[in-house]
């Protein structure tokens, strides 16, 4: 059966909008003639004219995040326990039968940046689309952040999830959800304004933190999620095994057969 490969990650690029300023990646591209002289200064007497074209290699140095870009948070990145007490599992931990499985999309578009989904919403999409959830389902959410990736507003755009509706999908044994938000939680500056209004410290962070009742992973800055079908497709997403890190880089990747 033919399969069609659908890239859901973004590139890491700098000088956009894909971060707080505090947490911006930096990459500094050095081109092929700029690094001749560093091939030249191995192998004694070579010259750089003796180079094809002069040239040397492409380098790049990169000083990011473990949260910039399409990446993967593991448990340790809400709390140091998981699953009512459990030392909290680090991304060079994290079980490689969670990162492929079948994969559900969830179209959260309409609804409005900083709203908090709520079960009864998630339980509606999944009538929509007429899928019930089995467990390891890799759940993605398609919200109005996707298209804004770069863009100032970026990290005030789309829906998050809090901890009823988190709970609710690592119930039915969800280990592995993505976003193409930001954050799996509302966006910071919703979440702030509810803040000053409420006082109430359970908001903050509230979907994350659910992972110390539930094991589970996100999957945070998705991208191109609107190509997907709601169902009938697979999600590769293996993290970059960084040791005892709170998240690794992960190039996700849908496969739909066709």
């Amino acid at each position: 059966m033919p399969r069609r490969f659908v890239d859901i990650s973004v590139s890491l690029e700098a000088g956009i909008q894909s971060d707080p300023d505090r947490m911006q990646p930096e990459i500094d591209y050095r081109g092929h003639r700029e690094t001749a002289p560093e091939i030249c200064s191995v192998f004694p007497g070579l010259r750089q004219d003796q180079l094809p074209e002069g040239m040397g290699w492409a380098v790049e140095d990169v000083r990011i995040s473990s949260h910039n870009g399409t990446h993967m948070d593991a448990p340790w990145h809400y709390h140091p326990t998981m699953d009512g007490g459990e030392r909290a599992i680090t991304i060079d931990e994290i079980p490689l039968e969670w990162c492929c499985q079948p994969g559900v999309k969830l179209d959260f578009r309409r609804l409005a940046d900083g709203y908090v989904v709520k079960p009864e919403d998630i339980e509606g999409e999944l009538q929509r689309i007429g899928h019930e959830l089995r467990p390891l389902d890799i759940v993605v959410v398609n919200t109005s952040a996707g298209v804004r990736y770069g863009h100032d507003d970026y990290l005030f755009k789309g829906c998050g999830f809090g901890r009823e509706s988190t709970l609710w999908l690592t119930e039915r044994g969800v280990r592995v959800v993505g976003t193409d938000a930001w954050s799996w939680d509302a966006p910071f500056p919703h979440t702030v304004q509810r803040w000053l209004e409420t006082k109430d410290p359970s908001i903050i962070w509230e979907g994350h933190k659910a992972g110390m009742e539930r094991s589970y992973c996100q999957l945070e800055k998705l991208g191109n999620l609107e190509a997907l079908p709601s169902t009938g497709f697979d999600v590769i997403c293996f993290p970059t095994k960084i040791k005892s890190a709170s998240a690794g880089w992960t190039r996700a990747v849908a496969v739909i057969d066709e």
